[in-house]
């Protein structure tokens, strides 16, 4: 889902508080106040938060949660015309989470639409921070990168892996 006026961090107070599982992808940034700058960590895609509910509770939410009216549903549009809810998989948020939750200068949130056409060979890291992390091997900016991706949503990659971590799966 995304959170409109920048509330994505209002809103998932909001929805730690009422138990709601909730997830928004983070990364350290230098931020001013005032005359000085603070390095400290802020959302790393702007407006995005991962929910795991129903759809009946989250518009339960939206509808008698004043803090929770800020929240949107993300949709694919079909070639039909038509509009499908976006939902992410299990295997592929645990993926997301795994990398994204590490804060770590390894990682790099990269917009989707660059890897729609590009090949990759499917790996999983076998060893190191990342072990268990199932994703695409990728050359960007002549780098290999481990790229995991949220089809229509966000791809965070993983930039310094030896070869060795790596197993391929396909």
């Amino acid at each position: 889902m995304y959170s409109t006026y920048g509330s994505e961090l209002k809103v998932k107070a909001e929805l730690d508080r009422l138990g709601v599982e909730c997830f928004i992808p983070m990364k350290y940034a230098l931020v001013d106040h005032g005359p000085e700058r603070r390095r400290e960590q802020v959302p790393a895609i702007h407006n995005l938060i991962f929910i795991r509910e129903s759809r009946e509770k989250i518009t339960e939410l939206k509808m008698h949660n004043r803090v929770c009216t800020h929240l949107q549903y993300m949709v694919f549009n079909t070639l039909d015309s038509s509009k499908r809810l976006i939902i992410v998989p299990d295997d592929q948020m645990k993926n997301f989470m795994m990398v994204a939750s590490q804060l770590s200068d390894q990682t790099v949130y990269l917009r989707y639409e660059d890897f729609l056409d590009k090949p990759g060979r499917k790996v999983r890291v076998i060893d190191g921070n990342f072990a268990g992390v199932e994703g695409v091997v990728k050359r960007i900016k002549k780098r290999r990168v481990v790229v995991v991706l949220l089809e229509g949503i966000a791809a965070v990659a993983i930039t310094e892996l030896p070869p060795e971590y790596l197993e391929f799966t396909d």
